[in-house]
C-alpha cells in the first residue's frame, strides 16, 4: 500500500543436466534477469507502441469489468488535488490529457458496447504505450500484494506485546513525501534501521496498535497496511504514513539462501509456518531489511499512495518516480487463482489503474497487483510471480 512492498521475493534457479555416453554434461543457469535495472538517465518508462501489430488484443478483459468504475473514479478523484499536478508531465502526456484520458475510458465502460466493439474502440481513440521493463524490450516481473487480517489490541496486554508504531516526530519528509531522514541537533541525518530502532527505546511513547506475534508485524510492514481484529470483534484498519527511508531487502532471499526453505516451501505461508516453529529466530530474519514502517489508524478499505481505496486486482504499485501516477493501465501475464481448493496459474489479461507504490517496487521491471484482503488473498498473493507485459492507454 502506499508502501506496498512485495509478499515475497520468489528466486527460481533450475540447473538441467544432460548424460551421454562418456560423460556427464551440466548445462549453464540462465541469468537471473535484474528487473529492478534502474533506466538509462533521461529514458522514460513508457514508450509508445507506433506499429499496429505490436498493440495487445484487448477483447479478452473487456468480457470482465467488475469494480473498474470504481477504481477509475478513485483515479479521478486523486487528479482533481493540486498534489497531482507535480508528476505532469510526463513526456508528452500533459495532466489534462491524463484526466481526459480517464473519463474518456469511463464513457467506455458505460457505453454497454460489446467486448468486440470496445476492443477496437480503445485502438481507435486510444495511443497505447509500453513499459521498457527491465531489458527494454518490455519484460516487467508481476508480484502481488494484499491486506493481511491480525487480531490484536489498542492496549498492550500479555498477548498482544509487538506494537506497529505512529511516525515520530523526529522524522523529516520533504515537500514530495520523500523521507529524508532524521532531524539532530546538527541538521538532518539517515534515519536509523530497523535492527537500530528495534535494539533501542527510541520509539518508546509512540505505539499505535498491538499484535500477538512478531512476524505479524514485520507481514504488516511488508504490505504497508492490516487490518486488525480487537479484542470486541470489530476490525481497525491501518495503513502507511511513513518509513525510515532505507532501502529494502529481501527476507525471503536470505531464508533460501541459507538453507532454511526451499524453493517449493518458499511462500508467505511456507515463511509463516516456520517462524511459527522457530519464534526465537524471527528478529534475526526480519532486522536484515533495514526498512522499517511506521502507520496510521485508517477508516475504509485500504489505500494506496495516491491516497485512495485500492481496488482488488484493479488497483497496481508502480515507481511513482517514473510512472504516471493513477492512469489507465493494462497487464498481460500469468496469475494463480483458486478453484476446489487448488490453485494453479492461467494466463490473465485485464485494465488496473496505478494507484500505488512500494518500497520494493523499484524501476521499470516491476509491478505489485492488489489482490484483496484476508487470508486467501494472501496465499494468492504470495504465490504472484510472474514476467508479463505493462501497458497504459491515453486518448490520441
Amino acid at each position: 500500500m502506499k508502501k506496498t512492498i512485495l509478499v515475497v521475493e520468489l528466486i527460481l534457479i533450475a540447473l538441467f543436466s544432460a548424460s551421454c555416453q562418456k560423460h556427464r554434461r551440466i548445462e549453464p543457469v540462465k541469468a537471473q534477469p535484474q528487473y529492478d535495472r534502474p533506466l538509462p538517465p533521461g529514458q522514460l518508462a513508457l514508450r509508445k507502441i507506433t506499429n499496429p501489430a505490436d498493440i495487445p488484443d484487448f477483447t479478452f478483459a473487456c468480457y470482465d469489468l467488475s469494480n473498474l468504475k470504481t477504481a477509475v473514479a478513485n483515479s479521478l478523484n486523486y487528479m482533481k488535488k493540486p498534489s497531482s499536478n507535480q508528476y505532469y508531465p510526463y513526456g508528452d502526456i500533459t495532466h489534462a490529457k491524463a484526466v481526459d484520458s480517464l473519463k474518456a475510458f469511463e464513457d467506455l465502460l458505460n457505453s454497454k458496447m460489446s467486448a468486440a466493439q470496445m476492443n477496437e474502440t480503445i485502438r481507435q481513440k486510444f495511443d497505447v504505450y509500453i513499459s521498457v521493463g527491465c531489458d527494454d524490450r518490455g519484460t516487467v516481473l508481476f508480484t502481488g500484494y494484499y491486506t493481511p487480517i491480525f487480531d490484536g489490541s489498542l492496549t498492550k496486554t500479555d498477548r498482544f506485546k509487538y506494537p506497529l508504531y505512529k511516525q515520530p516526530s523526529d522524522l523529516v519528509k520533504g515537500s514530495k513525501g520523500e523521507i529524508l531522514g532524521r532531524k539532530t541537533a546538527s541538521g538532518v541525518e539517515p534515519y536509523p534501521t530497523r535492527q537500530q530502532l528495534e535494539s533501542s527505546s527510541s520509539l518508546a511513547g509512540t505505539e499505535l496498535i498491538w499484535l500477538g506475534d512478531p512476524f505479524e508485524v514485520y507481514i504488516a510492514h511488508v504490505q504497508g497496511s492490516a487490518k486488525i481484529r480487537l479484542p470486541d470483534g470489530t476490525l481497525t484498519g491501518v495503513g502507511y504514513t511513513a518509513s525510515n527511508g532505507q532501502e529494502y531487502k529481501s527476507v525471503s532471499k536470505a531464508m533460501l539462501d541459507q538453507g532454511k526453505l526451499n524453493g517449493q516451501q518458499m511462500s508467505l505461508s511456507g515463511m509463516i509456518a516456520y517462524f511459527k516453529q522457530h519464534p526465537g529466530e524471527v528478529s534475526g530474519y526480519t532486522q536484515m531489511n533495514p526498512r522499517f514502517v511506521f502507520f496510521q489508524i485508517e477508516k475504509g478499505e485500504p489505500r494506496g499512495s495516491i491516497n485512495e481505496e485500492v481496488t482488488p486486482y484493479r488497483s497496481i504499485a508502480t515507481d511513482k518516480t517514473i510512472f504516471p501516477p493513477a492512469c489507465v493501465a493494462f497487464l498481460s501475464t500469468k496469475l494463480p487463482f483458486e478453484k476446489d481448493g487448488s490453485i494453479s496459474q492461467r494466463p490473465y489479461t485485464g485494465f488496473a489503474l496505478d494507484q500505488d507504490t512500494g518500497g520494493a517496487i523499484r524501476a521499470a521491471g516491476r509491478c505489485d497487483i492488489y489482490i484483496g484482503q484476508g487470508d486467501k488473498a494472501g496465499t494468492l498473493a504470495g504465490r504472484t510471480y510472474e514476467e508479463g507485459r505493462l501497458y497504459y492507454l491515453f486518448l490520441k
